[in-house]
């Protein structure tokens, strides 16, 4: 066994235990263990809060909009959907910078605060008498805006571990990541209960019903987390081999101070293709999110109720398979390395959306109610495949059930081969295997690159360049979907996965820890 993977074994200590660590002339005692550890603890917490502020009201913004503002369209909603990314990804880099030169609980405490602010506001959007869609709108903006406090919480853990213990709690936090994405429409599914009249408290013109009860509960968890912030939180930080920095008394006024006699730069290739690498997996899986329901009910005559119970159970199923892929991860990543991990995640991905390309002789049911009259126009005569005529006879004259099908005015409906549904959830399977590696892989690899100065503005650019993944991406597969068809999207998304890997295995020998990168301990 070499000195280094000694080091690594002494490191992985306090993960199982509380014994007290000594690194040369630096000494961790079980005090500071059990508070460093209950500090990176409260960050899982905020992590996992955040996420169901996002996902605590998603599936009920719809018909709560529709009923508090009859001008509000499903466009408007698009922008509703896309303002909290929009929000986070301005207020990453500005949380991150800020944590880099004050204590860390100073971006956490604010953001939160704006985040319980705004979902307080999202239960008084139905007060104004006009304009009531944009107050929602500024209120889901804001609680992405105070989700900004992402880049926060991962600096400080990439700061509060060493490299043997960073891969683990990388893990942990896309876990209660993932984990709350899923409880989220769980607590509104529960909500659902106090109906849409639900209670009114009028010394305060307050509406308690099925739609503001997520709202006003997410402000309540909220609201929780800062008090915790206060009682439990402290700042540490140690070095890549896990030396303290700072007494467990002593606490930080200026981040700075604190590595400033560590030499050496960042390796911005190395920064900028992980951005890149990080925008690309996320791109790819809002796609996915994105498309999952108007797929199905195209290429499976679904209903809308069928398409959003079965997305729901297997994106459910996704979610709880993301959280085994997290923990499993923590253990392959020892054997292995985060880049070859990421690598095969990335493989795993392009595998998924191959899958998904049609081929065949089966064609989807037609939808032709999307059409005014009876007639076909001429130019998809034209192009519609033999086989179809069989399976899509003269349209219907009468309509008694909700229509379903593929729309005939999707002119690639009419020769596009259906996807057979064992290919969509063995694609399923696949991407929801494949994106939470990429992700914590990512993440963990970043955090290694930077090394142990301030990461708060990184981090920052890096949640700033996933929440623009998820902006563009449901807008780019929309889209292309519509105008070209599942054919030409899921093969456009694999060349991208492709060039991706392609530019990993360029910059596969510079995503090395910083220490490693200057010698000061072996790979």
């Amino acid at each position: 066994m070499s000195a280094f993977d000694s080091d690594v074994e002494d490191e992985r200590a306090p993960l199982l235990g509380s014994t007290n660590e000594s690194y040369g002339d630096f000494v961790e005692t079980s005090q500071h263990f059990r508070s460093r550890w209950w500090s990176i603890r409260i960050m899982y917490l905020t992590m996992f809060l955040s996420s169901v502020g996002f996902s605590i009201v998603i599936t009920s913004i719809w018909p709560y909009l529709h009923k508090i503002d009859q001008t509000a369209d499903t466009s408007f909603l698009g922008w509703i959907i896309a303002s909290y990314s929009l929000g986070q990804m301005v207020a990453s880099p500005l949380f991150g910078l800020w944590s880099n030169y004050r204590p860390r609980r100073e971006p956490l405490v604010v953001s939160i605060s704006i985040s319980v602010a705004a979902s307080i506001l999202y239960s008084y959007v139905h007060v104004p008498f006009s304009n009531n869609k944009y107050y929602m709108l500024i209120s889901r903006a804001l609680v992405g805006f105070g989700a900004g406090n992402v880049a926060v919480v991962r600096s400080y853990v990439a700061g509060a571990t060493s490299l043997a213990e960073r891969t683990s709690a990388m893990a942990n936090i896309s876990a209660c990541q993932a984990l709350g994405f899923i409880l989220g429409p769980a607590f509104q599914t529960a909500l659902t209960l106090i109906g849409e009249k639900g209670v009114t408290v009028a010394g305060i013109d307050l509406q308690v019903n099925m739609y503001t009860a997520p709202a006003l509960l997410g402000a309540l968890l909220g609201t929780v987390n800062v008090i915790l912030l206060f009682a439990i939180f402290r700042e540490h930080h140690v070095d890549d081999l896990g030396r303290l920095y700072k007494s467990i008394n002593s606490e930080v006024e200026d981040n700075s101070e604190m590595v400033g006699d560590l030499q050496g730069t960042v390796d911005q290739v190395a920064v900028v293709a992980s951005n890149i690498l990080f925008f690309v997996v996320l791109f790819v899986f809002a796609i996915f999110e994105t498309i999952a329901t108007p797929l199905t009910m195209d290429m499976y005559a679904w209903t809308r109720a069928q398409a959003v119970l079965y997305n729901g159970i297997i994106l459910a199923a996704m979610g709880v398979e993301a959280v085994i892929v997290f923990m499993a991860v923590k253990i392959l990543s020892n054997r292995t390395g985060e880049r070859a991990i990421l690598l095969g995640g990335l493989a795993v991905i392009f595998v998924g959306f191959f899958i998904l390309l049609p081929w065949g002789q089966q064609f989807p049911k037609i939808k032709w109610e999307d059409i005014k009259n009876t007639s076909v126009p001429k130019n998809m005569l034209g192009v519609r495949h033999p086989a179809v005529w069989e399976m899509n006879p003269d349209p219907p004259t009468n309509h008694t059930l909700e229509p379903t099908g593929c729309p005939a005015v999707q002119s690639w409906c009419q020769y596009t081969p259906v996807i057979h549904l064992a290919q969509y959830l063995s694609a399923d399977i696949l991407i929801g295997m494949g994106y939470p590696v990429c992700n914590v892989m990512s993440y963990t690899l970043y955090s290694k690159i930077l090394g142990p100065k301030p990461q708060g503005l990184y981090m920052g650019w890096l949640t700033a360049s996933g929440s623009g993944a998820r902006t563009l991406g449901p807008v780019f597969i929309s889209q292309t979907y519509t105008h070209l068809g599942p054919r030409y999207a899921f093969g456009l998304i694999c060349g991208l996965v492709l060039l991706t890997t392609v530019l990993l295995g360029g910059v596969y020998k510079r995503l090395i820890p910083f220490s490693v990168r200057y010698g000061r301990i072996l790979e």
